[in-house]
């Protein structure tokens, strides 16, 4: 636990809500004149017994249940990015999942301006693997220019996906699957992704590796063999990243390279010097 941090945390966020904004009053004689809510306010407010809220504060409760941190961040309005800081600072790890279900679907609009001017095929989906934008570069990997709606069902499900993705059963499916079971995991309500689980597990050549299970590998790093629309076989570098605002979101930045062999180096990693 980062005592300092949870505590200066939560006393900012605190001191922005009126407490009037929920049927308090404050006192007019002598008493307590700081900003905002006070602990035994939040208190009542969470049905929690007094002094919870002070423990949580104050950094003198170890490991909180997640479910009181979630029922604080939804009382201070915290955003997504606030809300992991919450989890971090006062468990010292990531949250189980978004604090709202509408989180992880929008980015901020700049983000078209900058997919745009990358020169290697770019893309970015939402957290239901919904694509969110893309440059022209990556509609070219397509017959006709137009890239899939939704990657995940595409890699997944689509006759045409199949076909593009070179080795499609070995060298794609292995990782694809586990990425879409820990998706569903931390989205278990997500109902796009319910029904892309619902199609694979009646594929017959997707249902047994599926229940099967397999480790989750972070694509960001992969080279994976892939037929491109105009430039034919080759093969693509992947480079993956998450939009801070938008957590499940994903950049996708695919670096093709023609030929049917994988003959160039892998550059080394880049470390700060």
């Amino acid at each position: 636990m980062n005592k300092t941090a949870l505590r200066a945390l939560l006393r900012e966020r605190r001191a922005l809500i009126a407490p009037e904004s929920h049927g308090f009053t404050r006192p007019t004689g002598q008493g307590r004149r700081a900003p905002g809510l006070s602990q035994h306010q939040v208190d009542q407010l969470l049905h929690r017994t007094l002094g919870t809220y002070h423990r949580l504060e104050s950094g003198s409760y170890p490991n909180p249940p997640t479910d009181l941190l979630r029922e604080v961040a939804h009382l201070f309005d915290l955003n997504e990015q606030e809300w992991v800081s919450l989890c971090r600072y006062a468990l010292l790890q990531d949250p189980p999942g978004p604090l709202r279900p509408s989180s992880g679907k929008e980015i901020p609009g700049i983000w078209q301006e900058a997919v745009d001017g990358i020169e290697h095929m770019a893309y970015i989906t939402d957290a239901s693997w919904d694509m969110l934008t893309y440059n022209s570069a990556f509609a070219a990997l397509f017959p006709g220019g137009h890239a899939p709606a939704n990657t995940m069902r595409w890699m997944l499900l689509d006759p045409e996906g199949r076909k593009q993705l070179t080795d499609w059963d070995t060298a794609w499916v292995p990782w694809i699957l586990p990425q879409l079971q820990a998706a569903i995991a931390t989205r278990p309500h997500d109902e796009i992704l319910a029904q892309i689980e619902k199609e694979v597990l009646a594929d017959p050549q997707l249902a047994g590796v599926y229940e099967a299970g397999g480790a989750l590998f972070h694509p960001d790093g992969h080279e994976r063999p892939l037929c491109h629309t105009e430039k034919g076989p080759g093969w693509v570098s992947i480079c993956a990243a998450q939009p801070m605002t938008a957590p499940g979101s994903r950049l996708f930045i695919l670096i093709f390279r023609p030929g049917r062999v994988l003959n160039h180096p892998r550059p080394p990693t880049l470390r700060a010097r």
